[in-house]
C-alpha cells in the first residue's frame, strides 16, 4: 500500500500519516501535484481521511470498540475546522474528563480513535494554542505521548523533509519510505559495530538509536558487535565503557559479539580470495601505494602468482620480519572512477598482542574486509551506514559476491555533525591529555557521558535522532534545536527551586512580615502537582539578588513570588552605588497581574532554617571555529575560557536531590545536580535551553568566576593511547571479569603498513 499526498493539503491529514507510520502498512509518497490524500490498496483508492485511517487501522490490527470509535470520528470531523474558542474548550473539557483515569480513548491500547482525534487537534492551530495553555492536563498528557512516539517523530520528520524538497523533482525526490527495503516482520537483524578504542559520542548515538529503532519496528533483533581488528588502539576497558554508554542511552542489544570471534573464518576466506586470484600480497611503500592508487597505476605485484601470494601471506601470519613488509590487497580494479575500488588493503600484519586473542594472531583484517563478511555470517539483514561510506558500498558488495556469501541490504543515513564540536577521537584525546577538560565525561564533550552529564535526556536525544534519520544532507547542525527539544521534555517535570547569587546579595526587611519563621508546603511545579511538594520558609527578613534590587524604583510595587505583592519603601546604597539593604511593605491585597517584576527570594538563613551553599557551573564551546578543516591545528582554535562558576545560596529543598536530578532554579534556568564538588558544595550544571543568549559566553558577567584553561603541554598529544579510563558515571559488571588479556607494549609493526579504518566508528 502507498499513501500519496501533498505537503500543501489543507487541512493536512495528520491522522492518516501518523497511522501509516505507526502501523507500517503504507509507504508515504509526497507529490506536490496531488490534490487529495490517496491510499492505494492494490489498485483500489481511498480518498477521505476517515476511510484511510479506518483501512490502515484494520490492516494494523488496532483494536477498538466500533460504537465508541464512531463517536470520536464524528468529534474529529468537527474539531478539525472549528474556530470558536468556546466550542474548542467544550470539546477539550469533555476529552480531558474522559482521559482523567484513562491512558487511551478506547480500551487499553492505541486505536484508530486516538489517531483520528490526535490528527484533528494537530491540524487546528487554535486548538494547539489552547492545549498549550496547560488547562487540560490529561488531554495534554495523552496528546504529547502520541506525538512523542518514534513513528510519529519520523512521520513529522518526513513531512519536514518533503517540504524542503519542493525545489527538487516533486514525484521522485520527495518520495520517502520510513521502512527498510526488503524487510520482513520478525526477520530483520541490524548491528551496531563500534571500535573499542574510545568513548561513544553523539554521532555514534544516532547510529545506535536507528539500529535499535528498526530492530524493534520489525520485531527483529540488534547485535552489538565490537569491531576489534586493530590491537594497537583497542582495549577491553573501552568495551566496558561502550556498554555503559549504551546503557545510558537505554540501548540494549539482543546479542553482543566481536569481529575477533570470526578471525578463523576471516583468515580462511582471505586464503580463498588469494586462491581465486582475487587478492594478492603487496610490499609497496605506503606513500607510493597511495600515489599509484590515485593515478590508477597497477602495483608491481598485482599479477604475482597464487603461490607467491600464499607464501607472503604465510610470512605475515607468522609475524616474521619478512611478513611485516607485506599486506594483502583485494584485486578489484586499477583505475575505477570510484577510488575506493582501487585494490583496497584487506589484511595487514601487527605483532602486538590482541586484548582478547592474545598472541594467537599476527595478522588482522581491515574493517572494509571484515564488516561485510561478519554481517553475512551473523545473519544481519540490514547494514545501516553513514553516507560517508557510500563510495565503499560497492566494495562491501564485492566482498560478499566474490566469496559467494549471503547478501546484506545497505541503508544509508547522514552522519551527525554539530557546529563548534569535535567528533574526532584523536582531537578529543588531545583535549583530555592536555588537561583542557576533566575527562571523557566532561560536560563540554560531545561524548554520550558528557552530553548526559550536561542534562540532555534520552527522550530528547531519541526524538532528535529519529527526526534526523531520513535525511541524507551532510550539514553541521546548530545545538539550539536539540537543546530546545530537551527543554520541552524536562520543563513539565523539572521541580522548581530558588537560588540567589551569593555575591552582594541584598537583605530586605519586610514590614508586617511574620514575627517568627513560618513554613508552608507548596508544589514543586505549579502546573504538575505529581512532581511533589516542597517547604518554603517565610520570615520578616529575606534576601534578593543585587540585580533585582538595583532595578527597583522608589515606591514601586513588585511581586514576591509565592507570597504576594510588596511596595519598596526605602533603600540604602554603598560607596560604589550598589544596593546594601531594602525595606518593603507587604501588600497582599495587591494584584500580581499589574506588577512588572516577579521576584524570587530566600528567607534570611538561621540555625533552624539554613540555606545551602551551591556552585552553579556553566560552559562555553571548546573551539572558536564552527568547523575545523582537516589541516587545521586544533591548538590554534581553543576557546581561552570555557568554564564559569557562580556561588549561590539555594533553599534547603535541594538537599533531597540525587545526583543526575534535573531541576529549574526559577528565573535562572534549568540545571542538573552533579553531586558534591571538591569543596563539599553542591554543584549544579546549567542545561542549555536552546536560546541563543544562553549559548553565549558568560565571561564578564557579575558574580561569575571565569576559570582559565590550563596551559597546554605541547608533548601531551603523544600520550593519547595512555589516557586512563575514568568517569563519574556508574559502572556495569565487566564482561571479561578482572583477568582480561593484557597486550604486550612492544611492537615491530611498520607504521607505513598500518591501514586503520576511517574514523566513522559504528558506521
Amino acid at each position: 500500500m502507498s499513501l500519496t499526498l501533498s505537503t500543501k493539503t489543507s487541512p493536512f491529514p495528520f491522522a492518516a500519516v501518523a497511522v501509516a507510520t505507526y502501523t507500517q502498512k503504507a509507504e508515504l509518497i509526497f507529490d506536490e501535484s496531488a490534490t487529495d490524500a490517496v491510499l492505494d490498496i492494490n489498485g483500489t483508492q481511498l480518498t477521505t481521511e476517515e476511510e484511510i485511517v479506518h483501512s490502515l487501522s484494520k490492516a494494523g490490527e488496532l483494536s477498538g470498540d466500533s460504537v465508541k470509535t464512531a463517536s470520536y470520528f464524528t468529534l474529529a470531523k468537527s474539531l478539525i475546522t472549528v474556530t470558536a474558542f468556546p466550542d474548542i474548550v467544550a470539546a477539550f473539557d469533555s476529552l480531558d474528563n474522559h482521559l482523567a483515569y484513562r491512558t487511551f480513548l478506547v480500551g487499553h491500547d492505541i486505536t484508530a480513535a486516538d489517531w483520528i482525534v490526535w490528527g484533528a487537534v494537530k491540524g487546528n492551530i487554535k486548538a494547539i494554542g489552547l492545549l498549550k495553555n496547560n488547562q487540560h492536563a490529561h488531554l495534554l498528557r495523552w496528546f504529547s505521548y502520541l506525538e512523542s512516539l518514534e513513528s510519529t517523530q519520523l512521520a513529522l520528520a518526513s513531512l519536514a523533509d518533503a517540504k524542503s524538497s519542493k525545489a527538487r523533482s516533486n514525484k521522485t525526490a520527495a518520495g520517502f519510505s520510513l521502512g527498510l527495503q526488503n524487510a520482513k516482520q520478525g526477520q530483520v537483524v541490524t548491528r551496531f559495530p563500534p571500535e573499542p578504542s574510545g568513548y561513544l559520542h553523539i554521532g555514534h548515538a544516532k547510529a545506535a538509536m536507528l539500529n535499535q529503532y528498526f530492530a524493534k519496528m520489525y520485531k527483529g533483533k540488534m547485535i552489538i558487535r565490537f569491531d576489534d581488528t586493530n590491537p594497537t588502539k583497542e582495549r577491553s576497558e573501552f568495551e566496558e565503557t561502550i556498554l555503559e554508554d549504551l546503557h545510558l542511552l537505554d540501548i540494549h542489544g539482543d546479542q553482543v559479539s566481536h569481529t575477533s570471534d570470526y578471525f578463523d573464518e576471516l583468515y580462511e576466506l582471505a586464503l580463498k580470495l588469494i586462491k581465486l586470484g582475487k587478492a594478492y600480497a603487496d610490499d609497496t611503500e605506503q606513500l607510493q601505494m597511495r600515489e599509484e592508487r590515485w593515478k590508477g597505476i597497477a602495483s608491481a605485484h598485482r599479477d604475482d602468482s597464487v603461490e607467491d601470494n600464499l607464501k607472503h601471506f604465510a610470512e605475515m601470519k607468522a609475524g616474521s620480519d619478512e611478513g611485516l613488509r607485506w599486506c594483502i590487497r583485494a584485486k578489484m580494479s586499477v583505475d575505477n572512477p570510484n577510488k575506493a575500488l582501487r585494490d583496497p588493503v584487506i589484511y595487514r600484519c601487527n605483532v602486538l598482542n590482541h586484548h582478547r586473542t592474545g598472541d594467537k594472531w599476527k595478522i588482522y583484517p581491515t574493517y572494509d574486509f571484515a564488516c561485510p563478511i561478519v554481517d553475512s555470517i551473523e545473519g544481519v539483514t540490514h547494514a545501516l551506514r553513514t553516507n560517508e561510506y557510500r563510495d565503499r558500498n560497492p566494495q562491501y558488495s564485492w566482498m560478499i559476491e566474490s566469496l559467494g556469501l549471503r547478501p546484506v541490504n545497505i541503508w544509508d543515513f547522514s552522519r551527525l555533525n554539530f557546529i563548534y564540536t569535535l567528533l574526532s577521537k584523536r582531537k578529543l584525546h588531545w583535549f583530555v591529555d592536555s588537561g583542557l577538560v576533566k575527562g571523557w565525561d566532561d560536560p563540554r564533550f560531545p561524548t554520550v557521558r558528557g552530553i548526559r552529564r550536561r542534562g540532555l535526556t534520552v527522550e530528547a536525544l531519541s526524538q532528535f535522532m529519529l527526526s534526523q534519520g531520513p535525511s541524507q544532507a551532510i550539514v553541521s547542525l546548530e545545538w539550539d534545536s536539540i537543546w530546545a527539544l530537551n527543554k520541552k521534555v524536562i520543563d513539565p517535570i523539572a521541580p522548581r527551586f530558588w537560588a540567589v547569587a551569593k555575591e552582594k546579595s541584598v537583605p530586605v526587611t519586610i514590614n508586617d512580615g511574620p514575627a517568627t519563621a513560618e513554613v508552608k508546603v507548596l508544589p514543586k511545579h505549579k502546573k504538575n502537582p505529581e512532581v511533589g511538594e516542597k517547604k518554603t520558609v517565610y520570615t520578616s527578613t529575606i534576601l534578593l539578588e543585587q540585580e533585582d534590587a538595583a532595578s527597583f524604583e522608589d515606591q514601586e510595587e513588585v511581586t514576591l513570588m509565592d507570597w504576594g505583592n510588596a511596595i519598596v519603601r526605602s533603600k540604602t546604597t554603598g560607596p560604589s552605588g550598589e544596593i546594601t539593604s531594602l525595606t518593603m511593605d507587604l501588600n497582599l491585597e495587591g494584584d500580581f497581574r499589574k506588577t512588572k517584576k516577579k521576584i524570587t527570594w530566600l528567607a534570611q538563613p538561621s540555625e533552624s532554617y539554613p540555606l545551602i551553599d551551591v556552585t552553579l557551573l556553566d560552559y562555553d564551546y571548546l573551539i572558536t571555529k564552527k568547523k575545523l578543516e582537516e589541516n587545521d591545528n586544533v591548538a590554534d582554535f581553543v576557546t581561552p575560557m570555557t568554564e564559569f562558576k557562580e556561588e549561590a545560596l539555594a533553599d534547603a529543598n535541594v538537599n533531597d536531590l540525587k545526583k543526575g536530578d534535573i531541576i529549574q532554579f526559577e528565573r535562572k534556568g534549568y540545571f542538573i545536580f552533579d553531586g558534591n564538588g571538591e569543596d563539599g558544595k553542591l554543584e549544579f550544571i546549567r542545561i542549555p535551553d536552546g536560546r541563543a543568549a544562553n549559548l553565549a559566553s558568560k565571561a564578564g558577567k557579575p558574580g561569575v568566576v571565569v576559570v582559565p584553561n590550563p596551559s597546554v603541554d605541547s608533548a601531551s598529544s603523544t600520550k593519547a593511547n595512555n589516557t586512563p579510563v575514568s568517569t563519574k558515571m556508574y559502572n556495569v559488571a565487566k564482561i571479561y571479569g578482572d583477568d582480561a588479556v593484557k597486550p604486550d607494549a612492544s611492537s615491530k609493526i611498520r607504521l607505513n603498513k598500518e591501514f586503520p579504518r576511517p574514523e566513522l566508528d559504528g558506521d
